[in-house]
């Protein structure tokens, strides 16, 4: 099988040991990678990296396309980056506010994705619109509220309706259950949970919360200091780190 996305000696730096560098991996179909260190770490500079969204200093990211197609994507257009995006891949960030358009109503929100993929026909925006808000447990009723009048929690349900309603190939999640209460937090990720599986979605998703990495990841990276200092199988990192800092990492969340 091949890599969706292979990434080889990636790097975005700020300043030294600030951003990210010599970063390399291959995600395959399916598959679901978490990103994992503390705050300053280089956690999301790589993630913005990685969905195209800042340029690298240095190093290529490849992703295999719908049509088989190998896409060096900093050799792309900026018009091609933003237009895998909303199609091919998906951004849920940690405030929904940001992914979310919140003057338009929720099935609008849900329907632009779609509508960017040529879809133009009325009935059947607003029914994947109905169909979504109720996978994601939102009141199909809602369609025509607008997100301002939703909590938290029910936004960033929405984002991930509006990101994965086109059907994306590979998702890139920010701390998508920061800033929600515990109880919101296991719901969502729970429903995460299901949806990534259900669709074999590719993700890689950025998180500290090292509950949320080995209830969603497959495989895991350290960060610190803007290099991955340790990568393996979830269970293999979190349960036997070798590494010392991944050792000072989870033995500082299992203590009491």
């Amino acid at each position: 099988m091949n890599p969706l996305l292979s990434v080889r000696n990636l790097t975005r730096l700020y300043a030294p040991d600030t951003g990210c560098q010599a970063v390399n991996f291959d995600l395959y179909p399916g598959e679901v990678l978490g990103i994992v260190g503390e705050s300053g770490s280089g956690k999301s500079t790589l993630l913005s990296v990685l969905s195209g969204r800042v340029k690298p200093d240095c190093g290529t990211v490849s992703y295999r396309n719908a049509d088989g197609q190998l896409v060096q994507v900093y050799e792309a257009s900026d018009a091609q980056r933003r237009a895998l995006l909303t199609t091919e891949w998906g951004f849920v960030e940690q405030n929904p506010r940001d992914g979310l358009r919140m003057t338009v109503s929720a099935g609008a929100n849900i329907g632009e994705r779609l509508m960017a993929q040529g879809v133009r026909h009325y009935g059947q925006l607003r029914q994947a619109g109905l169909d979504w808000l109720a996978q994601v447990e939102i009141d199909p009723g809602r369609i025509d509220d607008r997100p301002r009048t939703f909590s938290g929690g029910m936004q960033q349900r929405l984002q991930i309706a509006r990101n994965l309603v086109s059907e994306p190939r590979l998702v890139f999640m920010d701390e998508p259950t920061g800033g929600l209460d515990v109880s919101v937090q296991a719901h969502l990720l729970d429903l995460l949970r299901g949806l990534v599986r259900e669709l074999q979605l590719a993700v890689v998703i950025v998180t500290h919360d090292l509950a949320v990495a080995r209830l969603l990841a497959d495989r895991l990276m350290v960060m610190r200091r803007s290099r991955v200092v340790e990568a393996g199988l979830t269970d293999q990192v979190l349960d036997d780190p070798q590494h010392a800092y991944s050792q000072l990492l989870v033995s500082s969340v299992l203590q009491p």
